[in-house]
């Protein structure tokens, strides 16, 4: 009896130790994070800008952050591919990367959130953690709901929610063309607003809706064509990169006199063809606009760097949350972090946001901006076209959010 109890007293004390050591083990660790997304393409301007805002980021929490952890960015270019995703994800794996980073293309989200889930329940002890930072189809966070995946943006649905909520006040709209992507995103924008705007002005006409090839139309030419001849006075769409640097192009090159309703208009090139003007005036849905005074600093530092915008917020978010989930697990194992973020409250750029335990969707406030030129108030250039996205309406976190169907499975 009296070697039992010596043997479970030792027992405790290496238990103990083993918990101490994890804590101040945390302090000073590297933490490499993969991000997956495409470095070469037709998207690949949009890729290289936020792979630097993740660095750029990077490099800000690791001289400070509540774990004491330092951060390292380890990129791999999936070239928009969900199965160059796959592929690039066991590189990371093999390189030793616990936590990766993707956004663009659901596509891709979608196979890495599969993959990731599978490579965790094959492998115990070996867990990875996903942060989606752009992917926004609704189904990521509720039919296809993953423990392991937590979501930084505001999901296709969300966003619709906060456009309308706006929009549905604008007694000038009454035709509205809508041109997407020919993919989940742009499939479901399309959806959605006929879903939402039906409800909130179901007066509005739907007078066009498109669905074009992503990334592939090098002339948008016929399509505003059809827009000037539908009558259209505003349109909506979620393109993002090269397919809404085209649209706009040729909408002003048409002399196109609607209104845009934009989800992407502040992505890499956009900014500079909407700077030529495209007739109408253009509105974004998003969680960040160019006078908010916590981001200052950020978006000054970054252009001065790199001659660049910082338009990424959610990159704040990913490693606001990591560092905030890391320290409350006292740990950087994956499987702790990630039950530590699951509910988490936390403290961002845009104020207190929560990533919901249900289905790790964030919760945040988000805000109507509108592309109008630099002032004294708002001096930021993006671009350095002189002009810059502006506020018009904020929308607090309870009037976008939406429901989720998520069967959250955590692990035992």
């Amino acid at each position: 009896m009296e070697f039992t109890r010596r043997l479970f007293g030792v027992s405790v004390a290496a238990t103990a130790m083993l918990a101490s050591s994890v804590v101040f083990a945390q302090a000073g660790q590297t933490v490499k994070i993969g991000f997956i997304d495409p470095l070469s393409g037709p998207f690949a301007n949009v890729g290289q800008n936020q792979l630097k805002s993740w660095q750029f980021m990077a490099e800000r929490f690791s001289k400070k952050n509540a774990a004491g952890v330092k951060f390292e960015m380890v990129p791999f270019d999936n070239k928009a591919s969900p199965q160059e995703s796959l592929n690039v994800l066991r590189a990371a794996i093999d390189q030793g990367v616990r936590y990766v980073v993707q956004g663009n293309g659901s596509g891709a989200a979608a196979a890495i959130s599969d993959a990731v889930s599978k490579h965790n329940e094959r492998n115990p002890g070996k867990e990875l953690v996903f942060l989606n930072y752009a992917a926004v189809d609704p189904s990521l966070t509720n039919e296809r709901c993953s423990f392991w995946h937590f979501r930084l943006d505001a999901d296709t649905s969300m966003k619709m929610e906060a456009l309308t909520s706006y929009m549905k006040d604008i007694p000038s709209i009454k035709n509205v063309y809508l041109i997407n992507q020919n993919y989940a995103h742009g499939q479901q924008v399309s959806r959605y607003f006929k879903d939402t705007m039906a409800r909130k002005r179901p007066d509005v006409k739907i007078v066009g809706d498109d669905l074009h090839p992503l990334g592939q139309v090098k002339d948008f030419a016929p399509f505003v064509a059809k827009i000037k001849a539908s009558g259209a006075d505003s349109i909506v769409t979620g393109n993002w990169g090269q397919d809404l640097t085209l649209l706009m192009k040729a909408a002003n090159d048409a002399g196109l006199k609607a209104s845009f309703y934009t989800y992407y208009a502040g992505v890499s090139g956009t900014p500079t063809a909407m700077a030529a003007g495209v007739g109408g005036s253009v509105r974004q849905v998003a969680i960040i606009d160019n006078g908010m005074a916590s981001i200052q600093g950020i978006q000054n530092d970054f252009k001065k760097r790199f001659n660049d915008d910082w338009y990424t917020g959610q990159t704040y978010h990913g490693l606001a949350l990591l560092s905030a989930a890391m320290a409350k697990a006292k740990s950087v194992d994956p499987v702790a972090v990630a039950r530590a973020a699951s509910g988490l409250k936390f403290t961002s750029f845009n104020g207190e946001v929560e990533m919901r335990r249900t289905d790790h969707q964030l919760q945040q406030p988000m805000v109507i901006t509108e592309w109008t030129k630099a002032t004294a108030k708002v001096p930021y250039s993006v671009e350095n076209t002189g002009f810059n996205f502006q506020p018009v309406k904020a929308i607090p976190a309870f009037v976008a959010s939406t429901p989720t169907s998520c069967q959250m499975k955590a692990p035992s």
